[in-house]
């Protein structure tokens, strides 16, 4: 699977872009684990255009994350054009245009999956775009508005028709949210279309090796994207890329292992930016791993966990954990 230049292999896992999420730290750890492709916070045009620091420090990007994707959200052709120039001097491998976030700070302002009730301003801002920049254009969207206003088997073409290079398919409706189940089916309908030369990338409810393969098994999608399911297991492309290749699972990740990995998430963030900010960043991920699912009482320990404010507080509450699980 290409898009552009960039050979992916057969079946690449890729990991959803996600705001106050995929900071650097965690990206750095997906791919290490498998992920064969990343992608920053999501960016809100507007702010890039207006040069504020928290946005325009969320297109540092590295080498060794490589290729990694950075993908803005905004509402109108000039400031996403605009933000698109700006981008692309951060040297990411594709510029991905977000038309699928569906929280109302977002889609409730017309930016996001609030795109999809403006299919012709979507279209134009696509065509602009690719227009503008020589890094590769990707596109992220839903299946629609809601279940009256499915479009994406005609938006799809529509989108590959502006020149884009690929296209991610998040199997829910703006209405939706994240709620219910997403369905692959129309994911699979739009990789079928005869007429759609560009790779389709599924997103939606990913959470195991087992459904991994199955979207690709059964939908024929080019690549799989992989979401919510890495909160606190970045080790889930390992899991999944094993499972896809026929190795066995990997029994060195075990409890331990995993611990260690996380508390040198905590680390690798608070080393770039600071302990407050870099805590901050990582203890949603840790209190939210599936590594501490099934302790007894776990509530007030995960609430201890997003209350630390200190390194030492932190680690110190996950090795208490560690002695709980390792003396079952």
């Amino acid at each position: 699977m290409k898009i552009g230049n960039i050979d992916f292999g057969e079946r690449p896992l890729f990991l959803a872009p996600m705001e106050d999420v995929t900071d650097i730290g965690f990206r750095h750890l997906c791919k290490r684990f498998g992920a064969s492709m990343v992608y920053t916070e999501f960016v809100s045009a507007e702010a890039l255009v207006r040069s504020i620091k928290a946005t325009t420090d969320k297109l540092a990007i590295s080498d060794d994350e490589r290729p990694v994707g950075i993908q803005i959200y905004g509402r109108t052709v000039e400031a996403m054009v605009e933000a698109a120039k700006i981008v692309e001097q951060a040297r990411p491998d594709i510029i991905d245009l977000n038309f699928g976030c569906p929280v109302k700070k977002v889609a409730g302002k017309g930016a996001g999956a609030g795109m999809l009730q403006n299919i012709p301003l979507m279209l134009d801002i696509t065509r602009q775009v690719v227009r503008a920049v020589n890094t590769p254009v990707t596109v992220k969207t839903r299946l629609g508005w809601n279940a009256e206003n499915i479009v994406i088997t005609d938006l799809a073409e529509q989108l590959q028709d502006c020149g884009i290079q690929a296209l991610t398919i998040h199997g829910r409706t703006r209405a939706q949210m994240y709620t219910g189940q997403a369905d692959w089916t129309l994911i699979g309908e739009v990789k079928r279309n005869p007429r759609i030369t560009i790779p389709i990338i599924g997103n939606g409810d990913i959470t195991t090796p087992e459904q991994a393969r199955d979207a690709f098994d059964r939908y024929g999608v080019d690549a799989v994207m992989v979401g919510r399911a890495t909160f606190g297991r970045p080790w889930i492309f390992k899991e999944m890329r094993d499972y896809l290749d026929g190795r066995p699972a990997d029994t060195s990740l075990d409890i331990n292992r995993k611990i260690d990995i996380l508390e040198e998430q905590l680390r690798i963030n608070v080393e770039r930016i600071d302990e407050y900010r870099g805590i901050l960043h990582t203890r949603r991920h840790i209190a939210a791993s599936p590594v501490f699912k099934g302790i007894p009482d776990f509530r007030q320990t995960r609430i201890a966990m997003l209350r630390a404010e200190t390194v030492d507080e932190l680690v110190g509450i996950m090795e208490q954990v560690r002695q709980q699980l390792t003396n079952k």
